[in-house]
């Protein structure tokens, strides 16, 4: 008898959310990734691949889809993942809500949308405008189901949840391969729960596991040593640090001062003292991976102080500006406030920083009552351009964590934008925005942090730029 492979990995968060709640924790993604399939499955540039939905097509004009479910696709406790199921799933998860209780915007997006099951393998979605962002969209819909004993972790991904308890938010889970022809891996997949990076990676060194997933998020990113010993991997992310500019009042009123303060900013400098190097400077309001950011042709806004004194100069820079922040997500977010508090003063600005060290508080102040001081630092995770634009920078939309900011140009584009169904079009009608954003920037563009893993020497295992993991 072939003895069993199990594999131990230690992350920030073992956690399997209800159908109707959401999270792009990075540590909740890894996970899912194994037990359940997204719909679609993103990729980089705007490019999407089979998932759960293995085929699909669209009328001319964009706004009638036809998915087709994926031959044998069986939840974990044999129920057939049939399209009525599919659909059941999406209506539940257009009202989703996050870890702190905030409400996401799916069920904005599909307000005019109908999504049928026309027959067992097909699901069809009615819009009355064009719809090609749904691509995007779909790639963050991961369908589950309840299990008898309440747990949210029927999927019909290669990996079965067998045990899985969460106590005082500290989650432990076991996963048993139940796809043997289609996906190679070991047969047992052990998660613990360690909040603090460093400790897992000691874990790691110590034998205790084989896998230590995010030490970018350990306090001292020195323990990241890159020793031979271990098997390492590293990529930029698609999450964005960046601080929200209070655009309806104060200085940040004027878009002059918004450009100032991106020219104030050594980003490169913030990324090798603040991140030790484990971080991209940001260009615009979204990472190079998105949908048109290669079309776009930018760079990030050049540091350049002195221009940033010559467009503050006869503004009114009496009054000390309020820089808000939290002590984590982003990670190191002291750090980067206290680098860009000095950075903003030695172009004539006076800065105060107030600490919030309530996270999910937080977010209900910044998202809720728009509580950002002048300026606020806070992370932006959806893997669409359209996303960004439609929940954080539309102010047609008017959504959760739009703050303030309007363009007339911007709002132009971003209409012509999500009327394109080609690629192509697609591309290059965001790609538009994104140079127009870097032009007059809604934000203050901090970084994009990288995710970097470890595992034994034995282990060959990978993250993408959206924290999906694969195992090999």
């Amino acid at each position: 008898m072939t003895r069993e492979k199990t594999l131990r990995i230690v992350l920030e968060n073992v956690d399997f959310r209800l159908p109707t709640q959401v999270t792009d924790d990075n540590s909740v993604v890894a996970l899912k990734s194994l037990v359940f399939e997204p719909l679609l499955r993103w990729q980089a540039h705007g490019h999407v691949k089979p998932g759960l939905f293995d085929t699909w097509e669209f009328s001319p004009d964009g706004g009638t889809w036809h998915f087709h479910i994926r031959d044998g696709a069986v939840f974990h406790d044999g129920k057939p993942c049939n399209a009525a199921e599919v659909v059941t799933y999406i209506h539940g998860f257009l009202h989703s809500r996050d870890y702190f209780g905030m409400s996401w915007s799916y069920s904005r997006y599909f307000a005019q949308t109908k999504f049928t099951a026309e027959d067992d393998r097909t699901v069809k979605v009615e819009n009355p405008e064009p719809i090609a962002d749904i691509l995007d969209i779909f790639c963050e819909f991961w369908p589950s189901r309840i299990a008898e004993d309440g747990k949210p972790v029927l999927g019909t991904g290669p990996y079965r949840v067998t045990e899985f308890e969460r106590v005082d938010g500290i989650g432990k889970a076991t996963l048993r391969l139940v796809d043997r022809h289609s996906f190679t891996g070991p047969d047992v997949i052990i998660a613990t729960h360690e909040r603090d990076g460093e400790k897992r990676l000691r874990l790691l060194k110590d034998g205790e596991v084989d896998v230590a997933l995010n030490l970018e998020r350990a306090d001292n990113l020195g323990v990241i040593d890159f020793n031979p010993s271990l098997r390492w991997g590293r990529t930029t992310s698609t999450l964005s640090a960046m601080y929200y500019l209070n655009c309806p009042s104060g200085i940040f009123s004027s878009p002059e001062a918004r450009l100032a303060a991106n020219l104030a900013i050594d980003q490169k400098s913030l990324v090798k003292k603040v991140y030790q190097g484990f971080a991209l400077p940001s260009a615009t309001i979204v990472s190079p991976f998105h949908l048109g950011f290669e079309e776009s042709g930018i760079q990030p806004i050049p540091y350049d102080p002195s221009k940033a004194r010559e467009l503050l100069h006869g503004l009114d820079l009496s009054s000390p500006i309020l820089l808000r922040t939290p002590e984590y997500m982003p990670e190191h977010a002291q750090k980067i406030s206290q680098f860009v508090a000095s950075s903003l003063e030695a172009v004539g600005f006076k800065v105060t920083i107030e600490l919030e060290t309530n996270r999910p508080e937080y977010a209900r102040q910044i998202g809720l009552t728009k509580r950002i001081g002048d300026l606020a630092l806070f992370d932006s995770t959806p893997n669409s351009t359209f996303r960004v634009l439609d929940d954080k920078i539309s102010s047609e939309s008017h959504a959760t964590w739009w703050l303030g900011y309007h363009d007339t140009e911007v709002q132009r584009l971003f209409k012509i934008a999500r009327r394109q169904v080609g690629l192509d079009e697609r591309k290059q009608a965001y790609a538009k925005c994104l140079q127009r954003l870097q032009q007059n920037p809604p934000w203050l563009y901090v970084a994009h942090p990288d995710v970097v893993w470890a595992t034994t020497t034995d282990i060959k295992l990978e993250i993408g730029p959206s924290g999906v993991l694969s195992l090999s």
